[in-house]
């Protein structure tokens, strides 16, 4: 079994560097068998991967999550470390105080059959919206209170970051997208020293053999996270660019007997400030190709034959999810702002 790598998040809280996100759980990639869901959780847990990745707006992944821990302390087994986030509806913005974000953080205790959170991830839609940094002392005073372990945020740029870390809110981590394809943390988020917590790492599965010589996909693509991951490969330099990557990612993935996509994880985990990397799955199928990643390690021959792609592509421009919070852009217009009350 491989030797599973850790990262110490906060003083005594310890994360492995693959976190099993729970997106995929949500429904949108398709009907979720739920009882196989919660049994094959297990399976990672063994493996020693026991940290998941889910959030308040993942329609019945708390819940999920919940039932499984319920089953393993009726087992008298030590529980799944669960990150949740803290996600107001884009229309609630302007109404969001103390009392509403104490009733999310409470819902989330309830559907996980807790007494504190581990993570709660806060996001907030707007800028021009005041009361973004409120928000996140509230969830400051919350953790405080013993009903948070650790506090963190999602898809926040590099000033909106700052900002919050200088009012004082104890940014445990940051969760952002970054992969191959999409590197704008580590042009100035990743400055700040605030771990990184990264989902997208192999672009909603894109980084795989399935598409190695495949033709570009048009309308077909069977959910919204292929959809969203085919616009970051249009940004990085689109299907020949993207051709070109994935030959890269097989001819040292052949050399060191892994697949496309552990050479892509083990990229990301690589960079500076990232604390790990989300890695979705519905179910356990593809968890020893996983568990790869802790036994590669990329080498010079490696990282030489990536170098010129990824200088003439460097992928979407600007900061962490700046591009994603233009509501009638690209990348903003198949988002879904309002998944509380949905």
């Amino acid at each position: 079994m491989a030797q599973i790598e850790h990262f110490e998040l906060a003083p005594g809280y310890r994360i492995p560097r693959v976190i099993r996100g729970g997106w995929q759980l949500a429904g949108d990639h398709g009907a979720v068998d739920r009882e196989r869901a919660v049994a094959e959780i297990a399976a990672f847990v063994d493996a020693g991967l026991d940290t998941v990745d889910g959030a308040d707006i993942y329609t019945g992944v708390e819940e999920l999550y919940g039932d499984f821990n319920a089953r393993r302390r009726a087992a008298m087994q030590a529980p799944l470390q669960v990150h949740t986030k803290c996600v107001p509806d884009f229309d609630d913005l302007v109404r969001v105080d103390v009392g509403y974000i104490r009733r999310i953080v409470e819902r989330s205790l309830q559907r996980l059959r807790v007494d504190r959170l581990d993570l709660v991830q806060f996001h907030w839609w707007d800028y021009r919206v005041p009361g973004m940094v409120d928000a996140a002392l509230t969830l400051a005073a919350l953790q405080r209170e013993g009903l948070i372990r650790l506090v963190g945020g999602t898809n926040f740029d590099t000033p909106q970051t700052a900002a919050m870390r200088d009012a004082g809110v104890p940014l445990a981590s940051m969760q952002v997208q970054y992969s191959l394809l999409d590197r704008r943390p580590e042009y100035s988020l990743a400055t700040l020293g605030v771990p990184l917590l990264c989902y997208g790492t192999l672009a909603g599965g894109f980084f795989s053999e399935r598409w190695l010589g495949a033709p570009e996909p048009g309308a077909e693509l069977s959910n919204r996270s292929l959809i969203k991951y085919r616009l970051v490969i249009e940004d990085f330099g689109g299907w020949t660019a993207f051709q070109a990557l994935l030959r890269a990612l097989k001819t040292i993935g052949d050399r060191h007997g892994v697949g496309i996509a552990t050479v892509a994880i083990r990229w990301v985990l690589d960079r500076p400030g990232v604390a790990a990397a989300i890695v979705g799955s519905r179910y356990a199928d593809h968890l020893d190709d996983t568990l790869a990643v802790f036994r590669l390690q990329l080498d010079d021959a490696d990282r030489a034959l990536l170098k010129p792609l990824l200088a003439a592509h460097p992928g979407p421009e600007g900061d962490t999810y700046s591009l994603e919070r233009d509501k009638g852009g690209r990348h903003g217009r198949i988002m879904k702002y309002n998944l509380n009350k949905s």
